[in-house]
């Protein structure tokens, strides 16, 4: 199990300004866009419950406060010290542990596609570090370095400066993650994005569940997909994401379910039948087994509190 719990630094300039400019663009509680699309920025005032979440690819920031992210049983910590690295699509349990109303969680998450990524990889040389032993996995976490820092201050200056943002925002964008991939993360994001290599397949197989999640998909297709024997497949899947391919599916499934019924008001047994669950009863008890709750109760009390986890 891996946490950071470092002391928290002293507000240095460049903290105390993106903490500024977050908390002036994400006035309430949730997930902001932004006149940057890539950009969103994402705030709660209070901590709240650990709860499935699915992360996209990219860089998530946080600036105030402090979120953990369990993967398999792995617990990942990132604050104003640490910054998550999401390489293909993720699904730990999440959880704000420290917000309040006067010190509210802030974070940015900044999007990047593979294949930007893998465009970038050819520009930029290759450090002495090796990929670690045990292989790459997707959510990683790294400290954050000045530059770093920086740069993600920079682009969200241009918030301030919307009409400037269509030219300069692409350039800061590749240069924050060209910081990640000559940090300490560049081995791991290399062998995701390295053509060929065992963990580009696997995005193939992610892209393959995320297109197909609502049907029934068999191992050797997602296998054939990303050019692996059903064994290799679900080894190497497993490594990345901490689950085998049809509990990732699964996982996508119950997900967008929950989405449908909160952000469309449909209900729960069209909700699980649109997602591919031919029975209603297998729908609720595995929707009930990872929300906590069955599907109409957890969709009501959302409402309700209007709360949950607000991103990444």
């Amino acid at each position: 199990m891996t946490s950071h719990n470092d002391a928290m630094p002293h507000a240095d300039p460049c903290t105390a300004e993106l903490v500024s400019l977050v908390s002036r663009f994400a006035a309430g509680d949730g997930v902001h866009a932004t006149a940057i699309p890539a950009l969103h920025l994402i705030r709660a005032n209070a901590p709240a419950q650990r709860l499935p979440a699915v992360y996209e690819p990219g860089l998530v920031l946080v600036v105030q406060g402090r979120k953990q992210a369990m993967l398999g049983h792995e617990l990942l910590s990132y604050d104003p010290l640490h910054c998550l690295v999401i390489s293909v699509t993720m699904l730990p349990l999440a959880q704000v542990i420290e917000a309040s109303v006067a010190r509210p969680y802030l974070c940015l998450r900044l999007s990047v596609d593979r294949h930007e990524l893998a465009t970038l990889l050819r520009d930029v040389p290759e450090g002495p570090a090796a990929a670690p032993a045990h292989g790459p996995r997707g959510l990683n976490v790294a400290r954050v370095s000045p530059p770093l820092l920086d740069a993600v201050l920079r682009l969200v200056r241009l918030l301030d400066t919307p009409r400037d943002a269509p030219v300069l925002a692409p350039l800061l964008q590749r240069e924050i993650f060209y910081r990640v991939l000559t940090g300490e993360l560049g081995p791991r994001l290399r062998a995701l994005s390295t053509a060929d290599s065992h963990a580009q397949r696997i995005g193939h197989a992610i892209d393959l569940l995320k297109r197909r999640f609502a049907e029934p998909v068999r191992l050797e297709e997602v296998a054939q997909a990303a050019a692996m024997s059903p064994s290799s497949l679900h080894l190497h899947f497993k490594q990345v994401t901490s689950m085998s391919p049809l509990q990732y599916q699964k996982l996508l499934r119950l997900h967008h379910a929950r989405q449908l019924m909160l952000a469309d008001g449909i209900d729960a047994a069209s909700a699980g039948h649109r997602v591919g669950y031919e029975s209603p009863s297998q729908f609720s008890r595995e929707y009930r087994r990872l929300f906590g709750a069955p599907p109409r109760a957890d969709a009501a009390g959302v409402r309700r509190a209007m709360v949950g986890d607000p991103g990444a």
